[in-house]
């Protein structure tokens, strides 16, 4: 199906409001245009009616057998004598006018103190009937006017307003879609440079025109999208580079310790040893594969947690039992100070435990030997807050903003040597967002670091 261009919809839109607009215009002016030029002659009719009924009553206390050459010498003198004609209650003719006996119009039954409309003898009148009391006698007047030569010149406007309408909408067909493309030529050009944006040079941008205008705001906002997009794809090329580099060197290591160990012979012993080399950097790599493939879960959204509720305090606890195995085999000083009231949040009780368990098992590693490590939870408001704190070698103020990178490591060297790869406070804050808290540090070389979580509390 052919796509039909945004500006001929934007012209056929306007075309459509605009006959519209022109029906209801012609429409009302018709209307209006022949009611007010029967309320003119509805004043007129009403005027002549008031003066015969005047004449009528004058004349009938004075001389009423000259009444009718009064009636025909006051419509002379007033020049209305076309069309006139009156009679009593009987229904006998008092007078009437040459043409209205030519046209046979009939006089009502009843009068009526509104105008209507006639059609006699092909001649369009309005007319009016008024009864008076005069001589103690009922009287009917009948005034009326034709309407002929009105009702032409209201033709004459409708057909002028039906013979211009198609010549003001092709005019403005032309104009609207003249405007229309103007006004989205900008639009154009935005399309055009973003077809020339690909994965090569995602760090172009489009030039945002100074309009202060929708265009303005378009452009802006594709720039702002570009530009996430080119730091998640660098992001991803990172990620991607940083992990072959990390599986490169154990997948290294086992191939030529294997190779050695098959080329040469080697007592029992040997061919143990090598095998538990192989086995621990296969544990290793597996650990790397399990973080990696989390991680890349996360990113796609389908890591789901359970969510319902979890007390704080035990997950914590719990946690705690394994960190003082880790911080007793290095020979550190682990204190517990978790608040003993119950503290529920909603969240997964085993992600929030790896959360706890990453951050004591970073502070065991980076802490010497006769440190020490503080655990804490405490409530603060509407949430929980859990503190590590350790006495390691700390993070310099470069390396603070990068920390919780994926792959970064802030020493490279010491972090082989410790057995990082740079992951684990990249998925702790994954599970911190993912309830809906956050996670921050404060450290200084030397002086050892404290990580901070903020967990909103769940409300009764």
């Amino acid at each position: 199906m052919k796509r039909v261009p945004i500006r001929v919809k934007l012209t056929a839109w306007y075309v459509a409001i605009l006959l519209a607009s022109l029906s209801l215009f012609g429409i009302a002016a018709f209307v209006a245009m022949r009611k007010g030029i029967e309320k003119s002659v509805d004043e007129n009719l009403e005027g002549q009616a008031d003066g015969v009924a005047e004449v009528m009553g004058r004349v009938i206390q004075q001389e009423p057998g000259e009444l009718q050459d009064e009636l025909r010498e006051h419509q002379e003198l007033r020049e209305q004598a076309d069309f006139l004609q009156v009679c009593d209650q009987n229904g006998r003719w008092i007078y009437r006018s040459r043409l209205i006996t030519h046209y046979e119009v009939p006089m009502p039954v009843k009068a009526s103190y509104s105008a209507y409309n006639v059609m006699a003898a092909d001649l369009p009148l309005r007319v009016l009937v008024r009864e008076i009391n005069a001589g103690e006698q009922t009287y009917r007047i009948q005034v009326a006017s034709p309407m002929d030569d009105f009702y032409d010149t209201v033709d004459q406007f409708k057909w002028m307003i039906l013979l211009l309408s198609p010549l003001v909408l092709v005019l403005a067909s032309a104009g609207g879609y003249w405007l229309s493309r103007r006004a989205l030529a900008p639009v154009d050009q935005i399309t055009r440079a973003s077809q020339e944006i690909n994965s090569s040079n995602l760090g172009k941008r489009l030039e945002v025109p100074r309009s202060g205008d929708e265009l303005q705001r378009l452009s802006e906002t594709l720039n702002s999208m570009l530009g996430r997009l080119d730091s998640s794809f660098n992001r991803i090329t990172q990620f991607t580079a940083d992990a072959s580099h990390e599986l490169r060197t154990p997948l290294a290591l086992m191939r030529t310790t294997t190779e050695v160990s098959l080329r040469t012979s080697q007592t029992v012993a040997d061919y143990r040893e090598a095998q538990e080399e192989v086995l621990a950097e296969l544990e290793k790599t597996s650990s790397l594969v399990e973080k990696l493939m989390r991680l890349a879960r996360a990113d796609a959204g389908v890591e789901t947690l359970q969510h319902m509720p979890v007390n704080l305090v035990e997950c914590l606890r719990d946690a705690c039992k394994d960190g003082k195995i880790l911080a007793d085999a290095k020979q550190l000083v682990f204190t517990e100070d978790v608040e003993s009231t119950e503290l529920l949040v909603e969240g997964d009780s085993h992600a929030l435990r790896r959360l706890f368990l990453i951050l004591i098992d970073n502070a065991v590693k980076y802490t010497p030997s006769g440190g020490s490590i503080t655990v804490g939870l405490k409530r603060s408001d509407h949430s929980a807050v859990a503190e590590c704190r350790d006495t390691g070698i700390g993070i310099s103020a470069d390396d603070l903003p990068n920390i919780f990178e994926r792959f970064y490591r802030a020493d490279k060297a010491r972090s082989r040597e410790f057995g990082g790869v740079g992951l684990g406070l990249s998925i702790a804050r994954w599970v911190a967002e993912a309830h809906k808290g956050s996670i921050e540090v404060q450290s200084a070389p030397g002086t050892g670091s404290v990580f901070r979580i903020s967990l909103p509390l769940l409300q009764s």
